[in-house]
């Protein structure tokens, strides 16, 4: 058929998580509180690593960047989300679907470069600690970060390059709760072979590359205490127990949706919503309960903070 023949769809209904009022309810309190908690836990992390010169270090600007990754995120598509709850149209425009995938594919590409970043850093500190602040100076640490944002500019226009000039002329319901470029493919009308090759490529090529080299990273870490005193075992695993966890929590979701990436299972809602959701608030809580220095930092802020609100109660009472 002639492409000129299509009348492109306007907008996108998507499905949500329940057609149930009363679990609409229910979830509009809960991912209210979830995204409240993830943008002001990780904007606490921001400012408190701001705020104390003594965290002014290569990991904990990496931190800072995973945490500013985290809030956006977490923005992409959760308002709009927590909006749906309560209205019974859930559509979106087409321009709307698409930037909201391009900036999915931003930060989600970022993060996963920047958690290779963060693995690389504590190779580097835990198998050269003599040379750490050498290898890892400001200018490579800067490179690094600002490597993770522009891989992930670089990598999103790749998915939506073979996607948005696609005809789609109906139907036009996605059986989501939020824009999902695997799912939207197969409702174009033409074949989509190509596309979807393509988008395995760009992403897959992207995750596995990301993961191996976390593998490799971890793996070579996890050899070189093993020859260490047991203090520095014991401090070394707790590191990397906190970061192995943050990239299990990342790619597991993602590994179990692009395996089987335009075929639908009801656990697929299960886990975008984790990785979009919980992913972004554990982050925050899996870095900070067990690192003394963040705690120590966040107790000296929470200090100024109360003594700054006392002595501004005292100038209004004289």
């Amino acid at each position: 058929m002639d492409r000129g023949n299509y009348s492109r769809v306007a907008e996108f209904v998507l499905s949500g998580l329940s057609s149930s009022w009363e679990l609409q309810y229910f979830f509009f309190v809960l991912f209210n509180f979830l995204y409240i908690t993830t943008v002001l836990g990780n904007l606490l992390i921001v400012l408190t690593v701001i705020s104390d010169p003594v965290l002014h270090t290569p990991m904990y600007i990496k931190l800072t960047n995973l945490s500013v990754l985290d809030v956006f995120l977490a923005t992409y598509a959760t308002p709009k989300m927590i909006h749906d709850f309560l209205h019974e149209s859930k559509t979106i425009s087409f321009e709307g679907y698409m930037a909201q995938i391009f900036w999915l594919h931003v930060f989600a590409g970022g993060e996963m470069v920047l958690l290779v970043a963060m693995a690389y850093d504590r190779y580097v500190a835990i198998r050269k600690p003599l040379h750490y602040t050498t290898i890892m100076n400001l200018c490579r640490c800067t490179g690094l970060v600002v490597g993770s944002w522009v891989t992930g500019i670089m990598h999103s226009p790749g998915q939506l390059a073979s996607t948005i000039n696609l005809p789609f002329c109906g139907p036009n319901i996605v059986d989501s709760y939020y824009c999902d470029l695997t799912l939207v493919i197969k409702l174009a009308c033409t074949d989509t072979c190509v596309p979807e090759v393509l988008m395995l490529l760009d992403s897959g090529l992207m995750g596995v590359t990301s993961f191996l080299l976390l593998l490799i990273s971890y793996t070579v870490i996890l050899i070189t205490v093993q020859h260490h005193s047991s203090v520095g075992i014991a401090k070394a695993c707790s590191i990397l127990t906190a970061h192995i966890t943050v990239v299990t929590l990342f790619f597991g979701p993602c590994i179990f949706i692009y395996a089987w990436p335009f075929s639908s299972f009801p656990v697929d809602k299960v886990l975008s919503v984790f990785s979009t959701v919980f992913t972004p608030i554990l982050n925050p809580i899996i870095y900070t309960l067990r690192n003394k220095e963040v705690k120590s930092a966040m107790h000296k802020l929470k200090t100024r903070y109360v003594s700054s609100r006392l002595l501004s109660q005292l100038s209004l009472t004289r």
